[in-house]
């Protein structure tokens, strides 16, 4: 448990340093990693599982996780955009924000 928490706190500082150098489909990339693990976590602490994969993550989330997996699957259509295509600095500010969001409320969670 500990790792994932490390890794994300790794993606989201990797996320912030790019935003602020303007690399944005490297920021957008970063903060999703963050929520992907922030996902992962949320999923282990409540039924024991950390997925394999993005299909088997999403399942999940669909399944145990509704909201989260709207708001997951909405953000991987900017994530997957950016393989292809440039990203803009509004887009990693959405990543990012949703990122803090959705840390904070692991960060909740550990506290209870």
């Amino acid at each position: 448990m500990e790792e994932l928490l490390e890794n994300i706190q790794e993606f989201i500082e990797s996320g912030e340093e790019n935003l602020r150098k303007q690399r944005f489909n490297a920021a957008v990339s970063d903060f999703f990693k963050a929520i992907v693990i922030i996902c992962d976590y949320l999923i282990y602490k409540e039924i024991k599982i950390i997925p394999k994969n993005h299909n088997e993550r999403f399942s999940i989330l669909e399944k145990y996780f509704r909201d989260t997996y709207k708001k997951v699957a909405e953000l991987f259509q900017i994530y997957i955009k950016s393989y292809n295509s440039r990203s803009t600095k509004e887009e990693a500010q959405i990543l990012k924000k949703y990122a803090y969001e959705i840390k904070q409320n692991i960060t909740n969670k550990k506290q209870t």
